[in-house]
Parts: structure tokens; sequence; C-alpha cells
């Protein structure tokens, strides 16, 4: 990452609100993050999201971006702060799982929490029928099939921010469709 490059897009995203810039930003210094959410993770698909993360903190910094002395260790900061913080939600996440679980294990499920599963999953179906084209493909993608962001991308044709916006598209429909 070339300091010289990098407070020229910082200069046009800030002055012109530029995509274009803020893409060249992107393609410049997204490896870079990456490895060190990576290094941080320890998972592709969590690293990915954190990134993109970062980009979108970024993108909204954009304005007082340019006055920052050093973007590098900015940067870098950024993303070890909210790989960190991504990774405690994880694993708190996965401790109330794992306590879910537990308590499920020690009864059987009784016919009347068989059937508002079924019911439930039946619903989620029907709404991920109802879901655009590409918003249900890269949903069905990333959340069942377990595929990466930017394998995704890549097989659809698309970038790597279109496939988070789609993806973020659909949990929210889903979201509504199943209240």
């Amino acid at each position: 990452m070339t300091e010289q490059e990098v407070r020229k897009y910082l200069r046009q995203m800030k002055e012109e609100s530029s995509e274009r810039a803020f893409k060249g930003f992107f393609d410049l210094t997204y490896d870079r993050l990456f490895r060190i959410a990576y290094y941080y993770l320890k998972h592709e698909e969590w690293a990915q999201e954190v990134v993109l993360d970062v980009f979108l903190a970024l993108w909204k910094q954009r304005d007082t971006l340019a006055s920052v002395q050093n973007i590098e260790d900015y940067c870098f900061v950024l993303t070890r702060n909210a790989s960190l913080n991504y990774l405690e939600k994880e694993v708190r996440r996965s401790d109330s799982l794992s306590a879910e679980l537990t308590e499920n294990d020690a009864s059987d499920p009784s016919p009347e929490e068989c059937l508002i599963s079924e019911e439930l999953f039946a619903r989620y179906v029907k709404a991920l029928d109802r879901l655009p084209e590409r918003c249900r493909e890269v949903f069905i993608r990333i959340r069942e099939e377990k595929q990466s962001y930017a394998q995704v991308a890549e097989e659809l044709g698309i970038s790597v921010k279109t496939v988070d916006a789609q993806l973020q598209k659909a949990v929210s429909r889903l979201r509504d469709m199943l209240k």
C-alpha cells in the first residue's frame, strides 16, 4: 500500500464522494486487511465479513479519513478491533448455543414442539421462495451451502460488495416475512 496512492484515493473520496476512488482504495487495501482479520479469526468467511464491515465504516468516515496521520495504522487498528469484537460475539453465541443444546438434549421434543418446528420451516421455505432470484441464490449459497463471499461473487460474476448487499437484503426481508 503506497502512501501517495492512498492519499489520492482518500482525497477523492472526501471531495467527490467518489465510489471509483473508494473501489481503488478497496482494491489496494483489501488483501492486507483480510490477512489481518484472518490472523485473528482463523475463518475465511468471518474475516471477509469483518473486512467488509471495516470498509463500510471507512466509507461512512470518508470525510475525516484524509486528516488521519497514518492511514495504514488506522486501518490495522480498525480491523484488529473489529476482528476481536467479532470473535467475542461468536464465542458468546457459541456458548449460548451449546447451553441451549444441552437443555434441549435433556428432553425429547414434544409433538407440539415438532409441529411448531415444521410450521416454522414451512414458513421459512415460503419466505425464501418470495425473495428475488439473486437474493435467494446468494442467501442459499452463503448460509446453507457455506460458500465464501469471494466464491459466490466469482461464480455469479458480481462483486463481493454486491454479494454482501444481496445477503443483507435477503436476511432483512426474511426477518420481516417471518415475524
